[in-house]
């Protein structure tokens, strides 16, 4: 990177093979610009979780003399709009800082508030993320951070005390700021800001005027559904465009003339949708075994009778609940079942939240599953018999512990998981070339240390060690170009289970990736998943291709979908 000067026809670099990235400030009008060097942190990036460490510089413009003023920011520093401060969140720090320029002082920022900016509901061992900033104020006089309910006003000079703008925490209410104008590069405190709200008990969004200098809060929309939090408005008219959703209701577009108060629909984009049988959704709380509270999502059937025994499905990641109300189409998807697909055939669909504890994601997972079935089944209307259970990636892995462990489910479904964590420790993600450690270590797998350190713990977590407990039957997805999850994982299961005689069956879609990608694929693969539920959890015929299989050589030709004799 170099700068050109018009004036002398001088060119100064500012990049280097030392400096490899570099960042201009003030859309190229500041004297200085922002450059890092993470190659002496390059090395960490394979077990570290969280942004590669780097140490920061100014550099001159003129000169292009590169001065240091931190080193190894764990990080991503950029500086605020007029290039007064170079700014970032410390991730070992759980903070954020500020350095400012024409002073050359680095400062922690609102180090007087008690309140955390960083996850608080991280479970995972490992330094928690930052929940973000709305921007920073014209002049740079004051960046807007936000915690985990509301939006903070920060002086980054530390001379004026933090002010809490919006409130949200003691009802549990969010507020997130909506940037109505592309071109923004700092938020004008004159004019009233729109934010978007969502309410963290009944998952009820909307949006919320504010003004700063009063600190009036107007909610304009609220109600139970998802509106969209990227807001169109008309440069020079009081003139909006959003989306609102839910399980029912298409997010179509919705128009305003009236400063939001009131909109009509501009669009009718899936009026078909009418025509089918598409079911509900509802929160389902519950007591963990913990003793703490659990959520999670419950899709019944349209016409559903509380009287009726219904075959279910369980579907889990790790939280959905606060997609309570979201708008699925009806579409193949990559990896999971299509809920209202699903829900129109009959099956209720229970998806839990899980609650982690370090070391026992396995565990987690069969804790907050069974506890939330068995209170499930204490409503009756889930035909016990007749339970499955679905997931990909971290859910497929789940699954296949979850079936090591309980004999509660039919069938079950388990695409590209992870089944022995000491096999795929010491592996590589085929797509960025990164060692898998941190993954195990700190992140995802939640295991809280090396091999060496806990070698019990690897072994405890991993579904390999105790197929011989499996009774259930299982579909394998995993496919021979995954990227994130090494295929042979899948083999790995699938030969195992073979080995002891347990009935399961091996997906393969050549050439694709961690989920499956080509569409003839995806219907492909969303079909026979749904033959197989069918088949065990409605007492659908058994196809050809469980009865008999399809050898490699017949891929494409024989597909295998008739009723077996």
């Amino acid at each position: 990177t170099c700068v050109y000067h018009s004036a002398t026809g001088k060119v100064t670099a500012l990049g280097s093979e030392e400096l490899p990235e570099v960042q201009a400030g003030h859309e190229g009008n500041a004297k200085i610009a922002l450059a890092y060097n993470p190659k002496p942190y390059y090395r960490e990036m394979s077990w570290e979780e969280g942004p590669v460490c780097k140490d920061v510089y100014l550099v001159d413009l003129v000169t292009g003399k590169a001065t240091l003023i931190a080193k190894k920011v764990c990080g991503n520093p950029s500086l605020s709009p007029e290039a007064r401060f170079v700014y970032w969140y410390s991730h070992p720090d759980s903070a954020w800082f500020a350095y400012a320029i024409e002073k050359g002082q680095l400062a922690k920022l609102a180090p007087e508030v008690s309140t955390p900016f960083y996850d608080e509901l991280n479970d995972r061992p490992m330094h928690p993320s930052p929940y973000g900033i709305a921007g920073w104020t014209t002049g740079d006089d004051f960046i807007m951070i936000y915690d985990r309910y509301d939006v903070w006003l920060v002086d980054p000079s530390g001379q004026l005390a933090p002010n809490n703008l919006t409130n949200g925490r003691p009802v549990k209410k969010q507020y997130r700021y909506i940037k109505l104008d592309p071109e923004e590069r700092a938020i004008e405190e004159v004019k009233p800001m729109l934010f978007h709200t969502f309410d963290e008990r009944s998952k009820a969004s909307g949006y919320a005027w504010f003004n700063i200098h009063t600190g009036v809060k107007d909610q304009v929309q609220e109600g139970p559904f998802a509106y969209s939090r990227n807001v169109q408005k008309a440069k020079n008219a009081d003139a909006y465009l959003f989306t609102r959703e839910n399980f029912q209701v298409f997010p179509d577009l919705q128009y305003s003339s009236s400063h939001l108060q009131a909109f009509t629909q501009a669009s009718h984009a899936n009026p078909q949708q009418s025509n089918f049988r598409w079911g509900s959704i509802e929160l389902f709380r519950w007591t963990g075994a913990q003793g703490q509270e659990m959520e999670g999502l419950l899709i019944k059937p349209e016409g559903f009778k509380p009287g009726k025994q219904y075959p279910a499905i369980t579907y889990f990641y790790e939280r959905y609940a606060d997609e309570l109300h979201r708008h699925w189409t009806p579409r193949f998807p990559r990896s999971f079942i299509n809920f209202p697909y699903y829900a129109s055939r009959g099956y209720v669909i229970f998806i839990p939240d899980i609650h982690y504890r370090v070391g026992y994601p396995g565990e987690s997972a069969l804790d907050a599953v069974t506890t939330g079935l068995t209170a499930l089944l204490d409503e009756g209307f889930i035909d016990r018999s007749r339970i499955g259970v679905q997931g990909h990636s971290w859910g497929g892995y789940q699954s296949a512990y979850l079936i090591t462990r309980t004999n509660l489910f039919r069938c079950a479904e388990s695409g590209a998981p992870v089944v022995n964590m000491t096999s795929a420790y010491g592996g590589i993600r085929w797509g960025s070339g990164l060692s898998r450690m941190f993954q195990y270590e700190r992140t995802q797998s939640r295991i809280g240390g090396t091999l060496w350190e806990k070698p019990l713990r690897y072994i405890e977590n991993s579904p390999l060690f105790y197929t011989d407990r499996i009774e259930t039957p299982v579909l394998i997805l995993h496919n021979d170009d995954d990227g994130a999850v090494p295929w042979y994982q899948g083999i790995e299961f699938f030969v195992a289970l073979r080995r002891l005689g347990k009935p399961a069956w091996l997906l393969n879609y050549n050439g694709d990736p961690h989920g499956v990608a080509k569409q003839q694929n995806k219907k492909d693969f969303q079909r026979r998943m749904q033959q197989f539920f069918d088949h065990y959890l409605l007492d659908g015929p058994m196809p050809e291709w469980m009865k008999r299989g399809v050898p490699p050589m017949e891929k494409g030709i024989r597909q295998g979908f008739e009723a077996a004799e």
